[in-house]
């Protein structure tokens, strides 16, 4: 891993108002539009997958064998998003964008912090699907595991509708978790030396200081997420990279300079 300094104080963080929700859309967009190819690249390799495991889950039926691609999968997007922020990166210090050096900075990230993010990541994503089984065995009992995703009868029955009011509430304490220490976690461990207990804390401090907005920010990139995996999750190829390439500019409004 890269040394990091110790001690050292933690990145101050902005006031933001919505107006800076729409001028880091904007410049997504910009990225996106300028650099079209990465992003969409990379938004497929999402697509790909999300279609894998609905397939996997819904068509074939293998309820366990999603566990590993699905455990699997919240090590890989970090790195994703590095690519996504190096080439809003470069486009930013205005050099010509290249497969090779947005490759090497995705690899260059193993030696760094973005590893230990992936894996805080993972170990949420683990405890959402232990609370899962739990929400399930509190709501049905000893009932046997069911695919509820495909037997309405069971999902709007009584007891269906307590785990979907249970898991509902249990999910989105998690997601706020995951939303509030990776919205700018993971773009501060790209751009400073700064370890991920501090990066994590620094993303949690500007979710709570700027309450509004960024929930504002969070709903509406759930919601956009969830529009674009309506289509056979290929409406991901392309708001992916603009929301990877607005997250990167939110980053540079939220994080003030060391100087400042």
């Amino acid at each position: 891993m890269t040394e990091v300094a110790e001690g050292a104080p933690l990145p101050q963080v902005a006031e933001l108002d919505f107006s800076d929700l729409k001028v880091a859309l904007s410049k997504g967009w910009a990225d996106f539009r300028a650099c079209p190819v990465y992003g969409m690249v990379f938004g497929a390799i999402f697509s790909a997958v999300g279609i894998l495991l609905y397939m996997q889950f819904v068509v074939w039926r293998s309820d366990w064998s999603i566990v590993p691609l699905a455990a699997g999968f919240p090590i890989v997007a970090p790195f994703i998003a590095v690519g996504l922020y190096e080439v809003s990166r470069l486009r930013e210090k205005n050099k010509e964008t290249n497969w090779r050096d947005v490759i090497r900075a995705i690899y260059a990230e193993r030696k760094r912090q973005v590893p230990s993010m992936a894996f805080v990541v993972l170990f949420i994503f683990l405890i959402w699907v232990y609370l899962a089984h739990l929400v399930f065995a509190l709501s049905f009992g000893l009932k046997p595991l069911t695919n509820v995703m495909t037997s309405t009868e069971i999902l709007f029955s009584k007891e269906g509708l307590l785990m979907l009011v249970m898991g509902s509430i249990a999910g989105g304490f998690l997601s706020f978790v995951l939303f509030s220490i990776t919205v700018i976690g993971i773009p501060l461990l790209v751009d400073r030396e700064i370890d991920v207990v501090s990066a994590m804390i620094t993303s949690f401090s500007l979710v709570l200081n700027n309450f509004a907005v960024m929930i504002t920010w969070g709903f509406f990139v759930g919601l956009v997420l969830c529009l674009s995996m309506l289509p056979m999750f290929l409406g991901l190829i392309v708001t992916l990279p603009i929301l990877g390439h607005a997250t990167w500019h939110l980053y540079r409004l939220a994080v003030l300079d060391d100087e400042a």
